[in-house]
């Protein structure tokens, strides 16, 4: 379920990219501490299996992340 004061649409994308690479983390043998950490997001409360979470803290991180502005 998306925060209140996230977009839901722009949530959903977050999850799906933020999915998308935490499978390849996994793919690659990593753990779900690995995935978190390659998106410099503090994870001391995170196992490390915990990809649900994983998920979640790295969706918030992209959501929180400005967005550029096209040219």
């Amino acid at each position: 379920m998306a925060p209140n004061h996230i977009n839901p649409v722009q949530w959903q994308q977050a999850q799906g990219f933020s999915r998308q690479a935490c499978a390849r983390v996994f793919r690659d043998g990593g753990t779900a501490l690995d995935a978190v950490k390659a998106f410099e997001v503090d994870a001391s409360d995170l196992g490390r299996q915990d990809w649900a979470r994983a998920v979640d803290l790295i969706a918030g991180a992209i959501c929180r992340r400005p967005l550029a502005l096209a040219a």
